[in-house]
C-alpha cells in the first residue's frame, strides 16, 4: 500500500497537515514527499510495489501538474506504450506514472477506462484545480473533508484527517471528485442487461475470469504472498497461483491455540498445491491486548468488521515481522458475489440480487475496509482476485435464479466452475465458516465476555442510549464504540451502520453477526 494526502487550497495549519500525514507512515515507510500544487499540497508516503528504483517515487509531475495514486493499474503497459506513440516519455517502471499523461489525453474519461484498484488526487496546473477518483470497489481507501474555510481534503485515512475538519467521510467508489461535485463514472453494482448463459457456459467464464483475475495480481517487482484460511475462496485464489508460479507460493494461515477450525483445512490445501506454508498460532491475551490497536487502525465499530480483523491483524502482523514478503493476494468479495450463509434466506431471486447490490455498494465499510487497515499497517500491499472488475461485473449480470442456493450448497455455480483438480474434493465443496469463527469459536466467545465483563446491565442501557446514531445492542458493540469514540470522535458517519444479516428475512432476525446464530450453519465449524 501506499498513502496519500492533498490539501486542494491554501493550507490552515501546515504543522497539524504533516502530523495528520504522519500518522500513517505505515502505509509506505520506503519514502516519503510532499509538494506544492497551486495553493495546495500533495503528499505521498512510499512503499514500493512495481518500479522499484527512486525514480517511481511520487508526486509525479508533468509540466507543472502533479499527480498521487495509490494503486495498482493492471495492463498499464499497453497504456503506456500508446501514450509513447503520442510523444509522453516515462522515466519510471511504476503504473502510476501513467496517469498525467492519460489524463492530458482523456481527462476524467480516463477513470473508466482504467482496469485497477486505486485511489488517486490530481493536480491540472493548467486549470488550476483538483481531481480525486476511487476504483469502482473501493478497494483502495479515500476519505475526504472540508477545512474551516470550505477548503475540501483528501486522504487514504480519517485519522490523516483528524484535526483538520470536523465531518469526516469515505469518498464515494466509482467516482470523481471535480469542480467541487462529486461524479459517478462506474456503479459496478447496477446491472444494464441479465446475462442468461447456460449453466456450463457460466461455470466455464467464471472460471476463466478468476483465473485471469489472479494472473494479473501476480505481477509485481517485489515479493508476493498469500493468506490462506482454508475455506473455499481463498483457497481457490491459491491453487490458481501455485499453477501459474513457477516456484512454490508461500501460504499463510492463523488460529487460535485451542479451537482452530481452519488450520487443518489450510494445511491440507498447502499440502495439495505444494505451498511453503506458514501457521501462525495467537492465544486470547493475544486478542484481547490487541482488541484496541486494531479498533484505532480499522476505524471503525462494526462487530463482523472489528471481529474479523482480529486473526487478520495478528497474521499480518507475523508476515511483516517474519518475511520480506510485501505483497499479499486474499479472498475478500466472494461472499458478496456468490452469496453468505444467510443469504440462502433470500426469499426470491431478485431478493437475493439486491442484497448482494447493496453489499457491494457499501463493501469499502467492512470487508474491503478490513483487508486494507489490517495489511497496510504492517507495511504490506493487498490485491484481492474477486475484486476483478470484469469478474465482478460478470457474475452481477448473471440472472439470480442461477446464483441463489437452491443446490443445496451455497456458491454452488463457483464451486463448479473449479470441478476437477483444482482442490480436494473435501475443501471444494466444504460448508462457508466465517473467518473470525473459522480462526477459533474460542476468539469471538473471548471478546464477547470480555465486553459483559466491562459493563453491568445498568452501565450498558445508560451508556448505549448515549448514542443516537447506530446505538450500540449489545455490550460487546457498545465497547467497540467506546474505543472507537475515543480515537474517532464524533465520525460515527463514516460507517452507514452494522453489518448485519438482512433482518427482513424470515430466519435472519437475529442479534449477532455470525453465521454461527444462523438455523442453516450446520456442519461449517467442523
Amino acid at each position: 500500500m501506499c498513502s496519500i494526502i492533498g490539501y486542494c487550497g491554501p493550507v490552515a495549519g501546515s504543522e497539524a497537515f504533516r502530523r495528520g500525514f504522519d500518522r500513517t507512515r505505515s502505509r509506505g515507510p520506503d519514502d516519503s514527499r510532499v509538494v506544492q500544487a497551486g495553493e495546495g499540497l500533495l503528499g505521498f508516503h512510499r512503499l514500493a510495489i512495481m518500479g522499484l528504483t527512486p525514480e517511481g517515487m511520487q508526486p509525479f509531475e508533468l509540466e507543472g501538474s502533479y499527480a498521487v495514486c495509490n494503486g495498482e493499474i493492471y495492463g498499464f503497459e499497453k497504456l503506456k506504450r500508446e501514450l509513447e506513440e503520442k510523444g509522453y516519455t516515462f522515466h519510471s517502471g511504476s503504473d502510476c506514472e501513467i496517469l498525467l499523461p492519460l489524463y492530458r489525453e482523456y481527462g476524467v474519461d480516463m477513470f473508466a477506462i482504467l482496469d485497477a484498484e486505486f485511489a488517486c488526487i490530481l493536480y491540472d496546473g493548467q486549470a488550476g484545480e483538483f481531481i480525486a477518483a476511487r476504483d469502482p470497489i473501493g478497494i483502495r481507501p479515500l476519505y475526504y473533508g472540508y477545512d474551516g474555510q470550505g477548503t475540501i481534503l483528501f486522504a487514504s485515512e480519517p485519522k490523516n484527517l483528524l484535526g483538520l475538519t470536523d465531518g469526516i467521510m469515505p469518498f464515494p467508489p466509482g467516482h470523481y471528485y471535480k469542480e467541487g461535485k462529486f461524479v459517478c463514472y462506474r456503479d459496478i453494482a447496477k446491472v444494464d442487461r441479465v446475462c442468461h448463459d447456460g449453466l456450463e457456459e457460466v461455470c466455464r467464464n467464471i472460471r476463466e475470469k478468476l483465473i485471469a483475475g489472479v494472473e494479473k495480481r501476480l505481477v509485481s517487482d517485489a515479493k508476493v504472498g498469500f493468506l490462506l484460511s482454508g475455506g473455499l475462496d481463498s483457497s481457490l485464489v491459491c491453487a490458481i497461483a501455485a499453477r501459474r508460479s513457477k516456484a512454490p507460493i508461500q501460504t499463510f494461515a492463523i488460529g487460535m491455540d485451542t479451537d482452530a477450525i481452519d488450520l487443518k483445512y489450510a494445511r491440507q490445501v498447502a499440502d495439495y498445491i505444494g505451498s511453503n506454508h506458514t501457521e501462525v498460532i495467537i492465544t486470547r491475551e493475544d486478542v484481547l491486548s490487541s482488541l484496541e490497536t486494531v479498533v484505532e487502525l480499522l476505524g471503525t465499530y462494526d462487530i463482523t468488521t472489528i471481529r474479523a480483523s482480529m486473526g487478520m491483524y495478528l497474521l499480518c502482523r507475523a508476515i511483516h515481522e517474519r518475511t520480506d514478503i510485501r505483497v499479499l493476494l486474499t479472498g475478500e468479495i466472494s461472499d458478496e458475489l456468490f452469496g453468505y450463509k444467510y443469504t440462502d434466506f433470500a426469499p426470491t431471486p431478485q431478493a437475493f440480487q439486491e442484497e448482494a447490490e447493496k453489499r457491494l455498494r457499501e463493501l469499502h465499510m467492512y470487508d474491503v475496509l478490513r483487508a486494507d487497515r489490517c495489511i497496510s499497517v504492517n507495511s504490506l500491499e493487498a490485491r484481492v482476485p474477486f475484486g476483478d472488475l470484469d469478474f465482478v461485473e460478470y457474475v452481477m449480470a448473471l440472472d439470480p435464479a442461477k446464483k441463489v442456493n437452491t443446490y443445496g450448497k451455497g456458491k454452488y455455480l463457483l464451486r463448479r466452475a473449479f470441478e476437477g483438480d483444482w482442490l480436494p474434493e473435501s475443501i471444494l465443496w466444504r460448508e462457508k465458516a466465517a473467518f473470525s469463527d473459522a480462526v477459533g469459536h474460542s476468539l469471538v466467545d473471548d471478546l464477547k465476555e470480555y465486553a459483559e465483563s466491562r459493563y453491568t446491565d445498568g452501565e450498558f442501557e445508560r451508556l448505549r442510549r448515549s448514542y443516537d446514531r447506530a446505538r450500540p445492542f449489545t455490550k460487546e458493540s457498545l465497547l467497540y464504540r467506546e474505543i472507537f469514540e475515543k480515537y474517532y470522535p464524533g465520525q460515527s458517519g463514516m460507517v452507514t451502520d452494522f453489518w448485519m444479516p438482512n433482518r427482513s428475512w424470515e430466519g435472519c432476525d437475529v442479534d449477532d453477526p455470525s453465521a454461527r446464530v444462523l438455523a442453516n450453519y450446520g456442519e461449517s465449524g467442523v
